[in-house]
């Protein structure tokens, strides 16, 4: 059986291509991959996320971006768009490349039947290499669940999960509290969803 080549690709070569591009791409080690369109529900628990954490951080020291943000993780060559990216502090980019954040410290990733084991998987994997990076959030699309992942001083991840709607979630790094079923204001589980 015949099987085409991988093509490879430098940082550069995928910089410029995602300049030009209508679709996002990630990469990692010289490999681009397409992002799919995401559902109903993913969209609504982003728009709650960033209406009720946005509103908080109004005059504060740290902004909250949404999915258009390209993050660069420069140990291990990642270049993704994670939901929700909060960086505080100055905003840190690739070089003279504007587009680029080097420097998020929570991220927050919004889960599907399809992409959960990679984003809590190989995605952290990658995401544990940005140094300045103190949290990563999980919020299920399909159920009522929040996961969080939050480095201790000596570089452990600690675990917490949420599953009840009145359970309350603190982004330590920002010093936020928000219930669980803030999220999911106004949102239906789509229970087809493959």
């Amino acid at each position: 059986m015949n099987t085409l080549p991988v093509l490879k690709y430098t940082e550069e070569e995928y910089l410029e291509m995602e300049e030009k591009s209508l679709e996002k791409h990630e990469f990692y080690k010289g490999e681009i991959f397409a992002m799919a369109g995401a559902s109903i529900p993913h969209n609504q628990i982003v728009r709650n996320a960033l209406i009720s954490i946005g509103n908080y951080l109004n005059e504060k020291k740290c902004q909250i971006f949404p999915s258009d943000l390209k993050i660069h993780s420069v140990g291990n060559s990642l270049y993704t768009y994670p939901d929700l990216s909060i960086i505080c502090g100055k905003i840190e980019t690739l070089g003279k490349n504007k587009s680029v954040v080097t420097n998020p410290s929570v991220l927050i990733e919004v889960l599907s039947k399809s992409t959960q084991d990679y984003d809590r998987g190989g995605k952290f994997k990658l995401y544990r290499d940005i140094p300045s990076l103190k949290e990563y959030i999980l919020i299920s699309s399909f159920q009522t669940q929040v996961e969080k992942y939050e480095r201790q001083q000596d570089g452990k991840w600690l675990f917490q999960e949420y599953k009840s709607e009145n359970e309350l979630l603190k982004i330590t790094s920002i010093d936020f509290e928000i219930l669980v079923k803030d999220f999911y204001r106004n949102v239906i589980f789509d229970t087809t969803e493959e």
